[in-house]
């Protein structure tokens, strides 16, 4: 019998792209699956009455509170469908009928490379991601997706966080995985004097980390933080872009090279540092064109570095407002492009009119790249099936990779 006390369940119609659930109603809840039955408690969260065949127990304890994940209440093969579908509403909302050939999964545990936030407290320091839509920092040590040797770095940050935060606001420290040991960029860092330049020299002697970046300077470097591209090693910029797993990234270079296999000169678009450039020169003459100078220079320095590669030109130039033009692009026989969420618009019209025979297109935006496939296909192109890469596993982010080809 339904109560005031005992508010009648109801059924969760469909998951945004968020990976929140809607109600009948439009009521947005999280950590909710299709086709259950939830009830509202005194307190505003939702108790499930009758859970989805496809819920499983979250393996982290942070879950119900961290923002870092959405999805960890969903089997593997939910949370594959549901990010196929992602695509394909993407597609559709451009009216664009797309085939998804495979959905690939980064494995738990591999993410190597995070921006954590942390807070300075009267006695030790808080460190992890927010929670959900707040500014709330939420411990992990028990995260699961970060790497091992990320959560083995945790003791340390720990004792950076106290060093660095003021006691006013928190910090982000931004954490990579390299061979040589981790890359540390600290940002909203107190001012480096001379005593803490010491302490932070000293504190990275001890930690074992490879780089300490402070406020955008550097403030240690014990190794070469690098990164292998192909037969290259690649220093990157602290900060840099880089793809989150090593796992998403072998399986995007493997496409790639199928992709634009066969091509001797290729034009890689939005290179950052080489991801593409360096395993695409193993067999093929290749220029990088990408608008920030300093991932050019470590795309050069690692060319160099690397015996037995074919000639890698580069080129700095912001693609979004200075796209290279149709009679720049035919001196090529195929084209990769990678390029940030908002897409490639103006780049995409050129190659649009250049008629390349083949374009590799990585997308971590199924909308905008929605919007460019729309504009290949009305010049002609056709779309081989779309191939997702979940690295960010249990978030609501997509990324995919395509091939484009003429006739």
């Amino acid at each position: 019998m339904t109560t005031l006390a005992d508010p009648a369940p109801q059924t969760v119609a469909t998951l945004t792209h968020h990976g929140q659930g809607r109600l009948m109603d439009g009521t947005l809840v999280p950590r909710v699956l299709p086709g259950e039955e939830i009830a509202p408690r005194t307190d505003g969260t939702w108790r499930i009455v009758t859970p989805s065949p496809d819920r499983v127990a979250p393996p982290c304890p942070h879950f119900t509170a961290c923002g870092g994940c959405a999805m960890q209440h969903a089997a593997d093969p939910f949370v594959e469908n549901w990010k196929a579908g992602i695509v394909r509403g993407a597609l559709a909302g451009q009216g664009i009928e797309g085939e998804i050939g495979r959905v690939l999964t980064s494995p738990p545990q591999s993410r190597r490379r995070a921006r954590l936030s942390a807070r300075r407290l009267k006695k030790g320091a808080l460190l992890g991601f927010h929670a959900r839509a707040t500014d709330t920092i939420v411990d992990n040590p028990y995260c699961k997706i970060l790497t091992p040797a990320l959560m083995a770095l945790r003791p340390a940050l720990l004792d950076l966080a106290q060093m660095a935060a003021p006691r006013s606001r928190e910090i982000g420290i931004t954490v990579t995985d390299s061979p040589a040991g981790a890359d540390v960029v600290v940002e909203d860092a107190r001012d480096l004097d001379a005593t803490l330049r010491q302490d932070a020299a000293a504190w990275a002697a001890r930690a074992g980390v490879a780089r300490l970046t402070w406020n955008r300077e550097l403030a240690a470097q014990i190794e070469a933080a690098w990164q292998p591209m192909g037969r290259a090693r690649v220093v990157p910029p602290p900060g840099a872009f880089l793809q989150a797993t090593r796992e998403g990234e072998a399986t995007l270079v493997s496409f790639v090279r199928d992709a634009v296999r066969g091509a001797t000169r290729v034009v890689d678009l939005f290179s950052g540092i080489g991801t593409f450039s360096l395993p695409l020169a193993e067999e093929a003459e290749v220029h990088a064109v990408e608008g920030e100078a300093a991932m050019i220079e470590a795309l050069q320095k690692g060319w160099r570095g690397a015996p037995g590669l074919h000639r890698v030109t580069t080129e700095v130039r912001d693609l979004f407002r200075n796209p290279l033009l149709p009679e720049d692009l035919r001196r090529f026989d195929a084209a990769v492009i990678d390029p940030p969420r908002a897409g490639a618009e103006a780049q995409v019209r050129e190659l649009a009119q250049a008629r390349l025979p083949v374009l590799a297109y990585v997308s971590c935006n199924p909308a905008s790249f929605a919007r460019d496939a729309r504009a290949l296909l009305a010049a002609g192109y056709r779309m081989d099936p779309i191939t997702v890469v979940d690295q960010f596993r249990w978030s609501p982010h997509v990324e995919l990779a395509t091939r484009f080809h003429l006739g």
